[in-house]
């Protein structure tokens, strides 16, 4: 990533955009509502689902920004890994299949006030960081992996390893619960029979 008054080349506009600039928009919009329909849907296997849309959109949009690598990674983990352990969860603890009643919480209001808050301050610190940043897309790529392997095992190796404990623990959870109910309802089916052959009798 380069300036563009040190790239020697005018400085670009919103007035001009390039195709892939509008390309991005597109997709970003893609994005954010297949977002939308992720928190917002009663079903949670259509939530899940729409996740895959929505984490497709972002590897697409890392396409857009020359970083090869780390869009197939987005693939790859998020979308091959994330959600196939997001239903596989669901499918341990027998999550209802249809409309869920207890998936709306009656928060929403409060929910949709922090939801704004986080973006309006993760949108001013993005712009304000990167305001007159370009991305070079003639240059060396930025996203290849001999770059991004030395980022991230260089600077970011605790919360990588914090996130495969993370994902491991939501996997060893979805377990116990399973366990659980399962053991319930054997203890429910034990307890019934006495009554029923006493009242058989």
């Amino acid at each position: 990533m380069t300036l563009a008054a040190a790239a020697g080349t005018a400085p670009q506009g919103f007035l001009s955009p390039t195709g892939v600039e509008i390309a991005f928009l597109l997709v970003g919009l893609v994005t954010f509502g297949a977002a939308v329909v992720t928190v917002t849907t009663r079903q949670l296997v259509h939530a899940a689902l729409w996740l895959v849309v929505a984490l497709g959109g972002l590897a697409v949009e890392y396409l857009l920004l020359t970083a090869e690598f780390i869009a197939w990674v987005q693939v790859l983990i998020y979308v091959g890994s994330v959600i196939v352990l997001l239903l596989f969860g669901l499918m341990l603890t027998r999550a209802p299949i249809g409309r869920s009643p207890d998936a709306d919480s009656g928060n929403r209001p409060v929910a949709l006030a922090v939801a704004v808050a986080a973006a309006a301050a993760l949108v001013w610190v993005v712009v304000d960081a990167f305001r007159t940043t370009w991305i070079d897309l003639d240059g060396a790529p930025a996203g290849s992996t001999d770059v991004m392997g030395a980022s991230l095992f260089q600077h970011w190796v605790l919360p990588f390893e914090a996130l495969s404990v993370l994902l491991l623990a939501a996997l060893v959870g979805a377990i116990v619960l399973s366990r659980r109910t399962k053991a319930g309802a054997r203890a429910g089916t034990k307890a019934g029979t006495p009554g029923d052959a006493e009242g058989d009798r």
